[in-house]
């Protein structure tokens, strides 16, 4: 559905994204995670046709942005950063005047307001005028703009920012359930979001794409994936860790925590490929050693650390 080729933009001597492809289809929702300033909004700007890109192409389902931008704009919903609106209007003429710009009118268009508006909970303001509502519920006023014609594409540029965690949660179902039937390109700093909707993650930094994959294969990365924290009550640290030394699969440990007479300790295997193996014989250790065992679990890695990781490993090369 959205196909992005050796894309390039320039803002005279500063090449904000630089030579970025890659393809998004139907039924994926695909986060979009870097660093500020690292070229996430640019590119997708150039996606929507909002501004051009100094060089390569985008085809939204297989038509060309640049040749052909109307038709291929008619595809797209787009919930642009900050949420741009009409303040002067009051949410229903917005959304009335949306449904307008969008090609429908009458009944059709009436229903379509209509649906949106139950949709994104926004009956409490839909007579009040956009500039009197709070960041969260211009924010949804918008957002509820860019699905109205229900698209076959949505880029959605921080689509939950100034909502509280009620609305996070309805947003964030929504953008899960019309992935499904729909190619979702979703920008965003919040990692949680991410794991919550998204099937897909690309990072990108200064412009270039640096990583591209499931949320599962980027928690792999972390250095903590497939360790295991093991809880002990009533023990030495020093007992545990020599008792920990027994087992031949253990490549390293180290104690988290002691609080009061809990101890934590984080277990490193020399094969992270069958970590239900590792934690077996650990269990299994704790068991024959008589230790009482509190808590034992695999850990799945943090997408914080693999963000932080990979961005930094990239900016440490520069430096280079």
């Amino acid at each position: 559905m959205i196909r992005v080729e050796n894309l390039h933009k320039w803002y005279g001597s500063i090449q904000a994204v630089d030579d970025v492809s890659f393809s998004v289809d139907k039924g994926e929702v695909l986060g979009f995670i870097g660093p500020n300033g690292a070229g996430k909004s640019t590119t997708m700007r150039m996606i929507t046709g909002f501004i051009a890109p100094s060089r390569g192409k985008v085809l939204i389902d297989g038509i060309d942005m640049a040749e052909n931008p109307i038709a291929a704009k008619s595809k797209i919903g787009y919930l642009p950063e900050n949420a741009p609106s009409y303040s002067s209007m009051t949410t229903f003429t917005f959304l009335k005047f949306a449904a307008e710009m969008r090609g429908f009118s009458g009944k059709e268009r009436d229903k379509k307001v209509d649906e949106i508006v139950e949709t994104c909970f926004l009956e409490p303001v839909l007579y009040q005028s956009v500039e009197t509502l709070s960041k969260g519920y211009t924010h949804r006023v918008c957002f509820a703009q860019s699905i109205i014609h229900d698209p076959e594409i949505l880029i959605l540029d921080e689509p939950t920012d100034g909502l509280d965690p009620n609305q996070k949660y309805e947003v964030r179902t929504l953008i899960k359930n019309m992935g499904e039937k729909k190619a979702i390109i979703l920008s965003t700093h919040i990692l949680e979001e991410v794991d919550a909707v998204c099937s897909r993650l690309m990072t990108i930094d200064r412009g270039k794409i640096v990583a591209d994959g499931t949320p599962d294969s980027f928690r792999k990365r972390s250095e903590t994936a497939g360790t295991v924290l093991l809880t002990i009550n009533g023990e030495s640290s020093n007992s545990i860790l020599e008792n920990l030394e027994k087992l031949n699969d253990v490549e390293k440990t180290f104690v988290v925590s002691e609080e009061d007479s809990d101890i934590s300790v984080r277990i490193y295997p020399k094969n992270k490929a069958d970590s239900d193996k590792f934690s077996s014989d650990i269990f299994n250790l704790v068991k024959e050693e008589k230790m009482n065992l509190v808590g034992l679990q695999i850990e799945k890695g943090r997408l914080e650390d693999v963000f932080r990781s990979i961005t930094l490993e990239d900016r440490e090369e520069v430096k280079a």
